[in-house]
This record gives C-alpha cells, structure tokens and sequence, in this order.
C-alpha cells in the first residue's frame, strides 16, 4: 500500500523507487501484487505519465485511510518504556530555510530522539499535506493558509544585498530609484519587476530591471556571490555572508517586507508526540528570531 500511494501521488514509478530506496522493478511488482489481489486495473500507465483508474482513486482513499491508521497505532504502542519518541515524521520547508536553518536543527533534534526518523521535502510549491501525508510544513508568507493550523516560528526579514565587486564597478545606490539603473535578481514569483521598501513611515516601490529571476533564494544568493547583482535575500540566508564581506547590504536604512515563518499541520486532535515535540523544540530553537540579531 505504500509503494502503491508513493506511485500515484507523485505519478512515476521511477520517482518512487528513488524515495523509498527500492529498484523500479520492485515497484512495479508491488504494484501489480496489488492489482492482483483487488482484481482490478489501478493504474493506467504510458511513456509519459502514470494516472489513476476509477478504481485506482478508490483504493488510493482507502490505502491512505489505512496506512495513516497504521502509522497512529504505531506511535501509541511503540514507545520504549522510558517514553522515546519513535517512528517517521514527514515534513516540508523552503529550499533555502531547509540549507540554512532547518538541516542544522532537525540534527540537532535527531541527536535528542536517536529511534525517530524524519524525512524532508525540501521544495518551493505548495503541497497538499494529506495527499503527500506530511505532517508539519515550514512555510514563509505574509499569512498562513487559512485551512490549516499555524504555529508561529519567527519572522522573516529580508534586505538587498550585493558583492563588494559588483558595487565597485556598478557604484552604490543611495536612494532606492537608484535600482533602476542597478542590475537586479528577483523572484520569479514574488516581486519580480517593483520591489517595494520602507524607512520609517516612508514607502517607495521601484520598478526595477530583472536580469535574471529565479524561483528560489539560494540561486540568487549565488548569483549575487558572482557579482550579477543586486538581490533581496531573507537574513537567516545572507546574515553569515554579510559577516564575512563576502555580500554588503545595500540601502540598509530601508526594508523590505516582513514575512512570517510558521509550522504548519492539518490537525490538533491527531497530533503524534514526535511531532509535538519537533513543533516545541523549533519554536525554541528560532525564538526571537537569531538570524536577525
């Protein structure tokens, strides 16, 4: 029933040999001993997709109303008697929070509960938390979806940032209509073309010229590194870069919009203790916001 919910939530036998560690053959034999044993056709497959059958939505229903049963009853009878969390937690966070912030912690986090296993998905899209079973995800936005429960982490601030190299042949912009004639780096889904900064009470949106935009903060941390540009980069990011002259902060009286990190999850009522104890130990962790200071 794993194999078989790996395959049709992520559409690719391939795909789900790789996350569950197994040979392509493997996942098709499980597959087909499912197909087997219900008698019916679950999966339509071809060279270039995998989707369900009727009966494959079906069974895709039940095996994930199974498997989240199973794992229940496993993190309720499975603790060593002196309470050790056990089992698997599934989560989800941002490419650059998971490089920067979140590895470090979930180690840390490891070395407390040594029977826990976690596995991350480190991705920029939104992913239904059912269908992909995870149980917390780390998101950074102005507000939380509403359909789920949010734990506050820390906030997010953000600032421009630039190599000292680029500054040097390009000369430091002093106000912020002074981007426009700068080569910028932006978010492909966030403020690509107007960038919108505060001092005080004072606002200022800039439409700025993106050389090169890209959907996540680490390639344009890089880029800024090379001396392409100017980027918004968020502190826990750039922070360690900033200390080290490698990136200086431009236009540093002026900030860019604060965001919100928080832990999210589907329910209360079914929380497991591994992931109310992981929930505790980051707001701990991030508390006040460290990258910041």
């Amino acid at each position: 029933m794993r194999v078989f919910v790996e395959v049709a939530t992520s559409g690719s036998f391939s795909a789900t040999a790789d996350r569950l560690d197994m040979s392509r053959a493997m996942v098709t034999r499980y597959v087909g001993e499912m197909e087997q044993w219900l008698q019916a056709r679950l999966l339509q497959r071809t060279t270039r997709s995998v989707t369900l059958t009727d009966a494959g939505e079906a069974c895709l229903r039940r095996c994930q109303q199974m498997l989240a049963l199973v794992e229940d009853i496993e993190e309720e009878t499975t603790a060593t008697g002196e309470g050790e969390l056990r089992g698997q937690l599934r989560l989800t966070c941002s490419v650059s929070f998971a490089y920067a912030q979140l590895g470090a912690a979930i180690a840390d986090f490891l070395a407390l509960h040594p029977l826990l296993k976690i596995d991350l998905d480190a991705s920029e899209g939104a992913l239904n938390l059912v269908e992909r079973r995870i149980d917390l995800a780390i998101r950074i936005s102005s507000g939380p979806d509403p359909m789920l429960i949010a734990r506050p982490l820390a906030r997010c601030d953000s600032m421009l940032v630039a190599s000292p190299a680029y500054l040097a042949r390009h000369g430091v912009p002093d106000l912020p209509a002074d981007l426009e004639r700068h080569r910028c780096l932006s978010y492909a889904n966030f403020g690509k073309s107007v960038w919108e900064l505060a001092r005080g009470g004072e606002t200022a949106r800039v439409a700025v010229s993106s050389h090169f935009s890209a959907n996540e903060a680490t390639t344009l941390l890089r880029a800024a590194l090379a001396g392409g540009g100017i980027a918004p980069q968020p502190t826990y990011l750039a922070n360690p870069h900033i200390s080290s002259g490698e990136l200086v902060a431009v236009l540093p009286d002026w900030g860019l919009p604060v965001m919100a990190i928080n832990a999210l999850y589907t329910s209360r009522r079914h929380q497991s203790p591994a992931v109310r104890a992981l929930l505790d130990f980051l707001v701990e962790r991030f508390k006040g916001a460290p990258w910041s200071l």
